[in-house]
């Protein structure tokens, strides 16, 4: 039997909160980052709809991208050969049942981002003009939502934590979770590895992580989010379209390497899984665009799907167990975790080390108890009592 690998700092799961957290955290710490397949990022990282928007989620998820903003307009030196972020803006429109929506949906908006106004529906459609005149009652534009290179931040992030001295395990999934000497022992299909101290990274299935190392878990939902291309309608330039969002969340589109990439905006319970694409969910998606646009769907080109994780309150949890404090969640982004993983990765480095919110991220309104998961304990006693 080979010896245990000793280091300060394990990680379980190499998606994007795994790969941040082990960019940050090996600033001050030795790092091993564990990842069952047999490359970083295999599941939902690597199938997301790569969106900088400041207006989607919750106020608490608003918060945290506006604290993420200023490492992807400017990386640090080395950390990516092109830029993180480009142009693209979004459009979120209206039918005419749904104009009471998008004027709340709008204030809400501007509260947090001033720069979002509203826009005509000919105004839209000069933007974008395959939408329906017959179909576009109202809209508003986020002019600075932004495209994000995922796979530049996520190997920026791997190629970081590695110059650090972290090393990256994959092939590495999780056999068993116990205790030696005061430490963890973590097996794996790669070896054995101990440290003080667990992040618990793997996405959706985090709590099951939990129940392996005997922590209680905290009600993670998985949720698949379908998505499909199809080709750009003939004889039209695409290219600088944005993002079009439906404000009541039942579909969305955007330029997608010269095709369009297309989702119902579906949110399915599902067990934790390597997630694929029900055929009904793109019926579904190809029916709602034809609906609200000009655009026949021909042909489907690739369709696939990736899960979302949530929590009970739709807020991400970041930070130390409450009854086990050297086992730290980084889990339940609930699809926002590409946008928020700059400042979410400081804030998991930031705790870990002693320290509390990073000033940037505390000056933004979110406070620790937003993320931690003390409130999930708290919000469970009190609805049982």
């Amino acid at each position: 039997m080979s010896a245990a690998e000793e280091t300060d700092v394990i990680i379980i799961g190499g998606g994007i909160a795994g790969a941040g957290a082990a960019f940050e955290i090996s600033r001050s710490a030795k790092v091993v980052l564990l990842e069952r397949e047999s490359h970083c990022g295999y599941h939902t990282t690597g199938r997301s709809a790569a969106s900088f928007t400041e207006n989607y989620g919750n106020g608490v998820i608003r918060r945290i991208v506006l604290a993420s903003r200023a490492f992807m307009m400017e990386p640090p030196t080395g950390f990516s050969d092109y830029p993180l972020l480009s142009k693209r803006g979004m459009i979120t429109v209206a039918r005419a049942d749904q104009l009471e929506l998008l004027a709340q949906d709008l204030e809400a908006a501007q509260a947090l981002v001033p720069s979002i106004v509203a826009m005509t529906p000919a105004e839209a459609i000069a933007r974008v003009p395959v939408l329906r005149a017959d179909y576009l009652a109202g809209a508003y534009i986020e002019p600075h939502s932004m495209d994000i290179d995922v796979n530049g931040l996520h190997q920026g992030y791997l190629r970081g934590a590695r110059a650090r001295g972290a090393r990256v395990v994959t092939n590495a999934g999780v056999k068993g979770i116990g205790r030696q000497g005061g430490q963890w022992r973590v097996e794996t299909q790669a070896g054995t590895f101990l440290a003080p101290t667990l992040v618990n990274a793997a996405g959706a299935w985090g709590d099951e992580i939990a129940v392996m190392a005997g922590v209680r878990p905290i009600g993670l939902q998985p949720k698949r989010r379908t998505a499909f291309n199809i080709p750009a309608p003939a004889g039209v330039d695409i290219t600088d379209w944005p993002l079009v969002n439906d404000v009541g969340a039942e579909f969305y589109f955007k330029p997608d390497a010269g095709q369009l990439f297309v989702s119902p905006a579906d949110a399915t319970p599902s067990a934790p899984m390597d997630a694929y694409a029900d055929d009904m969910d793109v019926a579904i998606g190809a029916e709602r665009l034809e609906k609200a646009t000009t655009i026949e769907v021909q042909r489907v080109s690739r369709s696939w799907a990736g899960l979302r994780t949530f929590v009970a309150d739709g807020s991400p949890v970041v930070g130390p167990d409450d009854a086990v404090p050297d086992f730290i969640w980084v889990v339940g982004q609930g699809g926002y975790g590409i946008k928020t993983s700059p400042a979410l990765s400081r804030v998991c480095a930031s705790l870990i080390g002693g320290g509390g919110l990073p000033d940037d991220v505390a000056r933004q309104g979110v406070e620790l108890s937003d993320l931690t998961p003390q409130r999930l304990r708290s919000a469970r006693q009190v609805s049982a009592s």
